[in-house]
């Protein structure tokens, strides 16, 4: 399985870019994984017209046999333990690429909703587009490792 994690925009912050290679690296060890930054899109005169031209580059990215899981705060949220029972049925049943994403700051453009195969939210707290990325990842990262009853987990 490949798996891929797509986010808009740079992360600015360093001690975010050291956590997130730390993961990225990791990952490497479970699947055929890269992280994909998307250019921030022109901002349109209204937060709409901006989702809608992240939607329009984002769908010009994917091909119509990719998984996507949206990452929205209106998605389904999980245990880790039930967490990592989702990527084990993607590693299972998936198309070729699967791709985790995070849309912009103005969330996600109602199409890129429709598109997705499955939403995903981490919590009902909210938190930093940039931050999320990094708590993802180690999500993702530890979801592998209660797969493979791994110490990390626990540890």
């Amino acid at each position: 399985m490949k798996v891929e994690f797509w986010y808009i925009g740079k992360t600015n912050e360093k001690y975010l870019m050291q956590g997130m290679a730390i993961f990225e690296k990791r990952l490497g060890h479970y699947c055929k994984f890269a992280t994909v930054c998307l250019k921030d899109v022109k901002p349109g005169q209204t937060s709409n017209e901006t989702k809608l031209r992240e939607y329009e580059l984002i769908n010009s990215k994917l091909s119509a046999s990719d998984y996507l899981v949206l990452l929205d705060e209106v998605g389904e949220m999980y245990s880790s333990e039930n967490f990592s029972k989702v990527i084990e049925k993607l590693q299972l049943n998936a198309s070729k690429r699967v791709v985790f994403l995070v849309a912009g700051a103005f969330g996600a453009h109602e199409k890129l909703q429709e598109r997705a195969d499955k939403m995903l939210s981490l919590s009902k707290m909210t938190f930093s587009h940039q931050m999320i990325r990094l708590f993802f990842l180690e999500q993702l990262y530890r979801a592998f490792t209660i797969i493979r009853n791994e110490k990390y987990h626990n540890a």
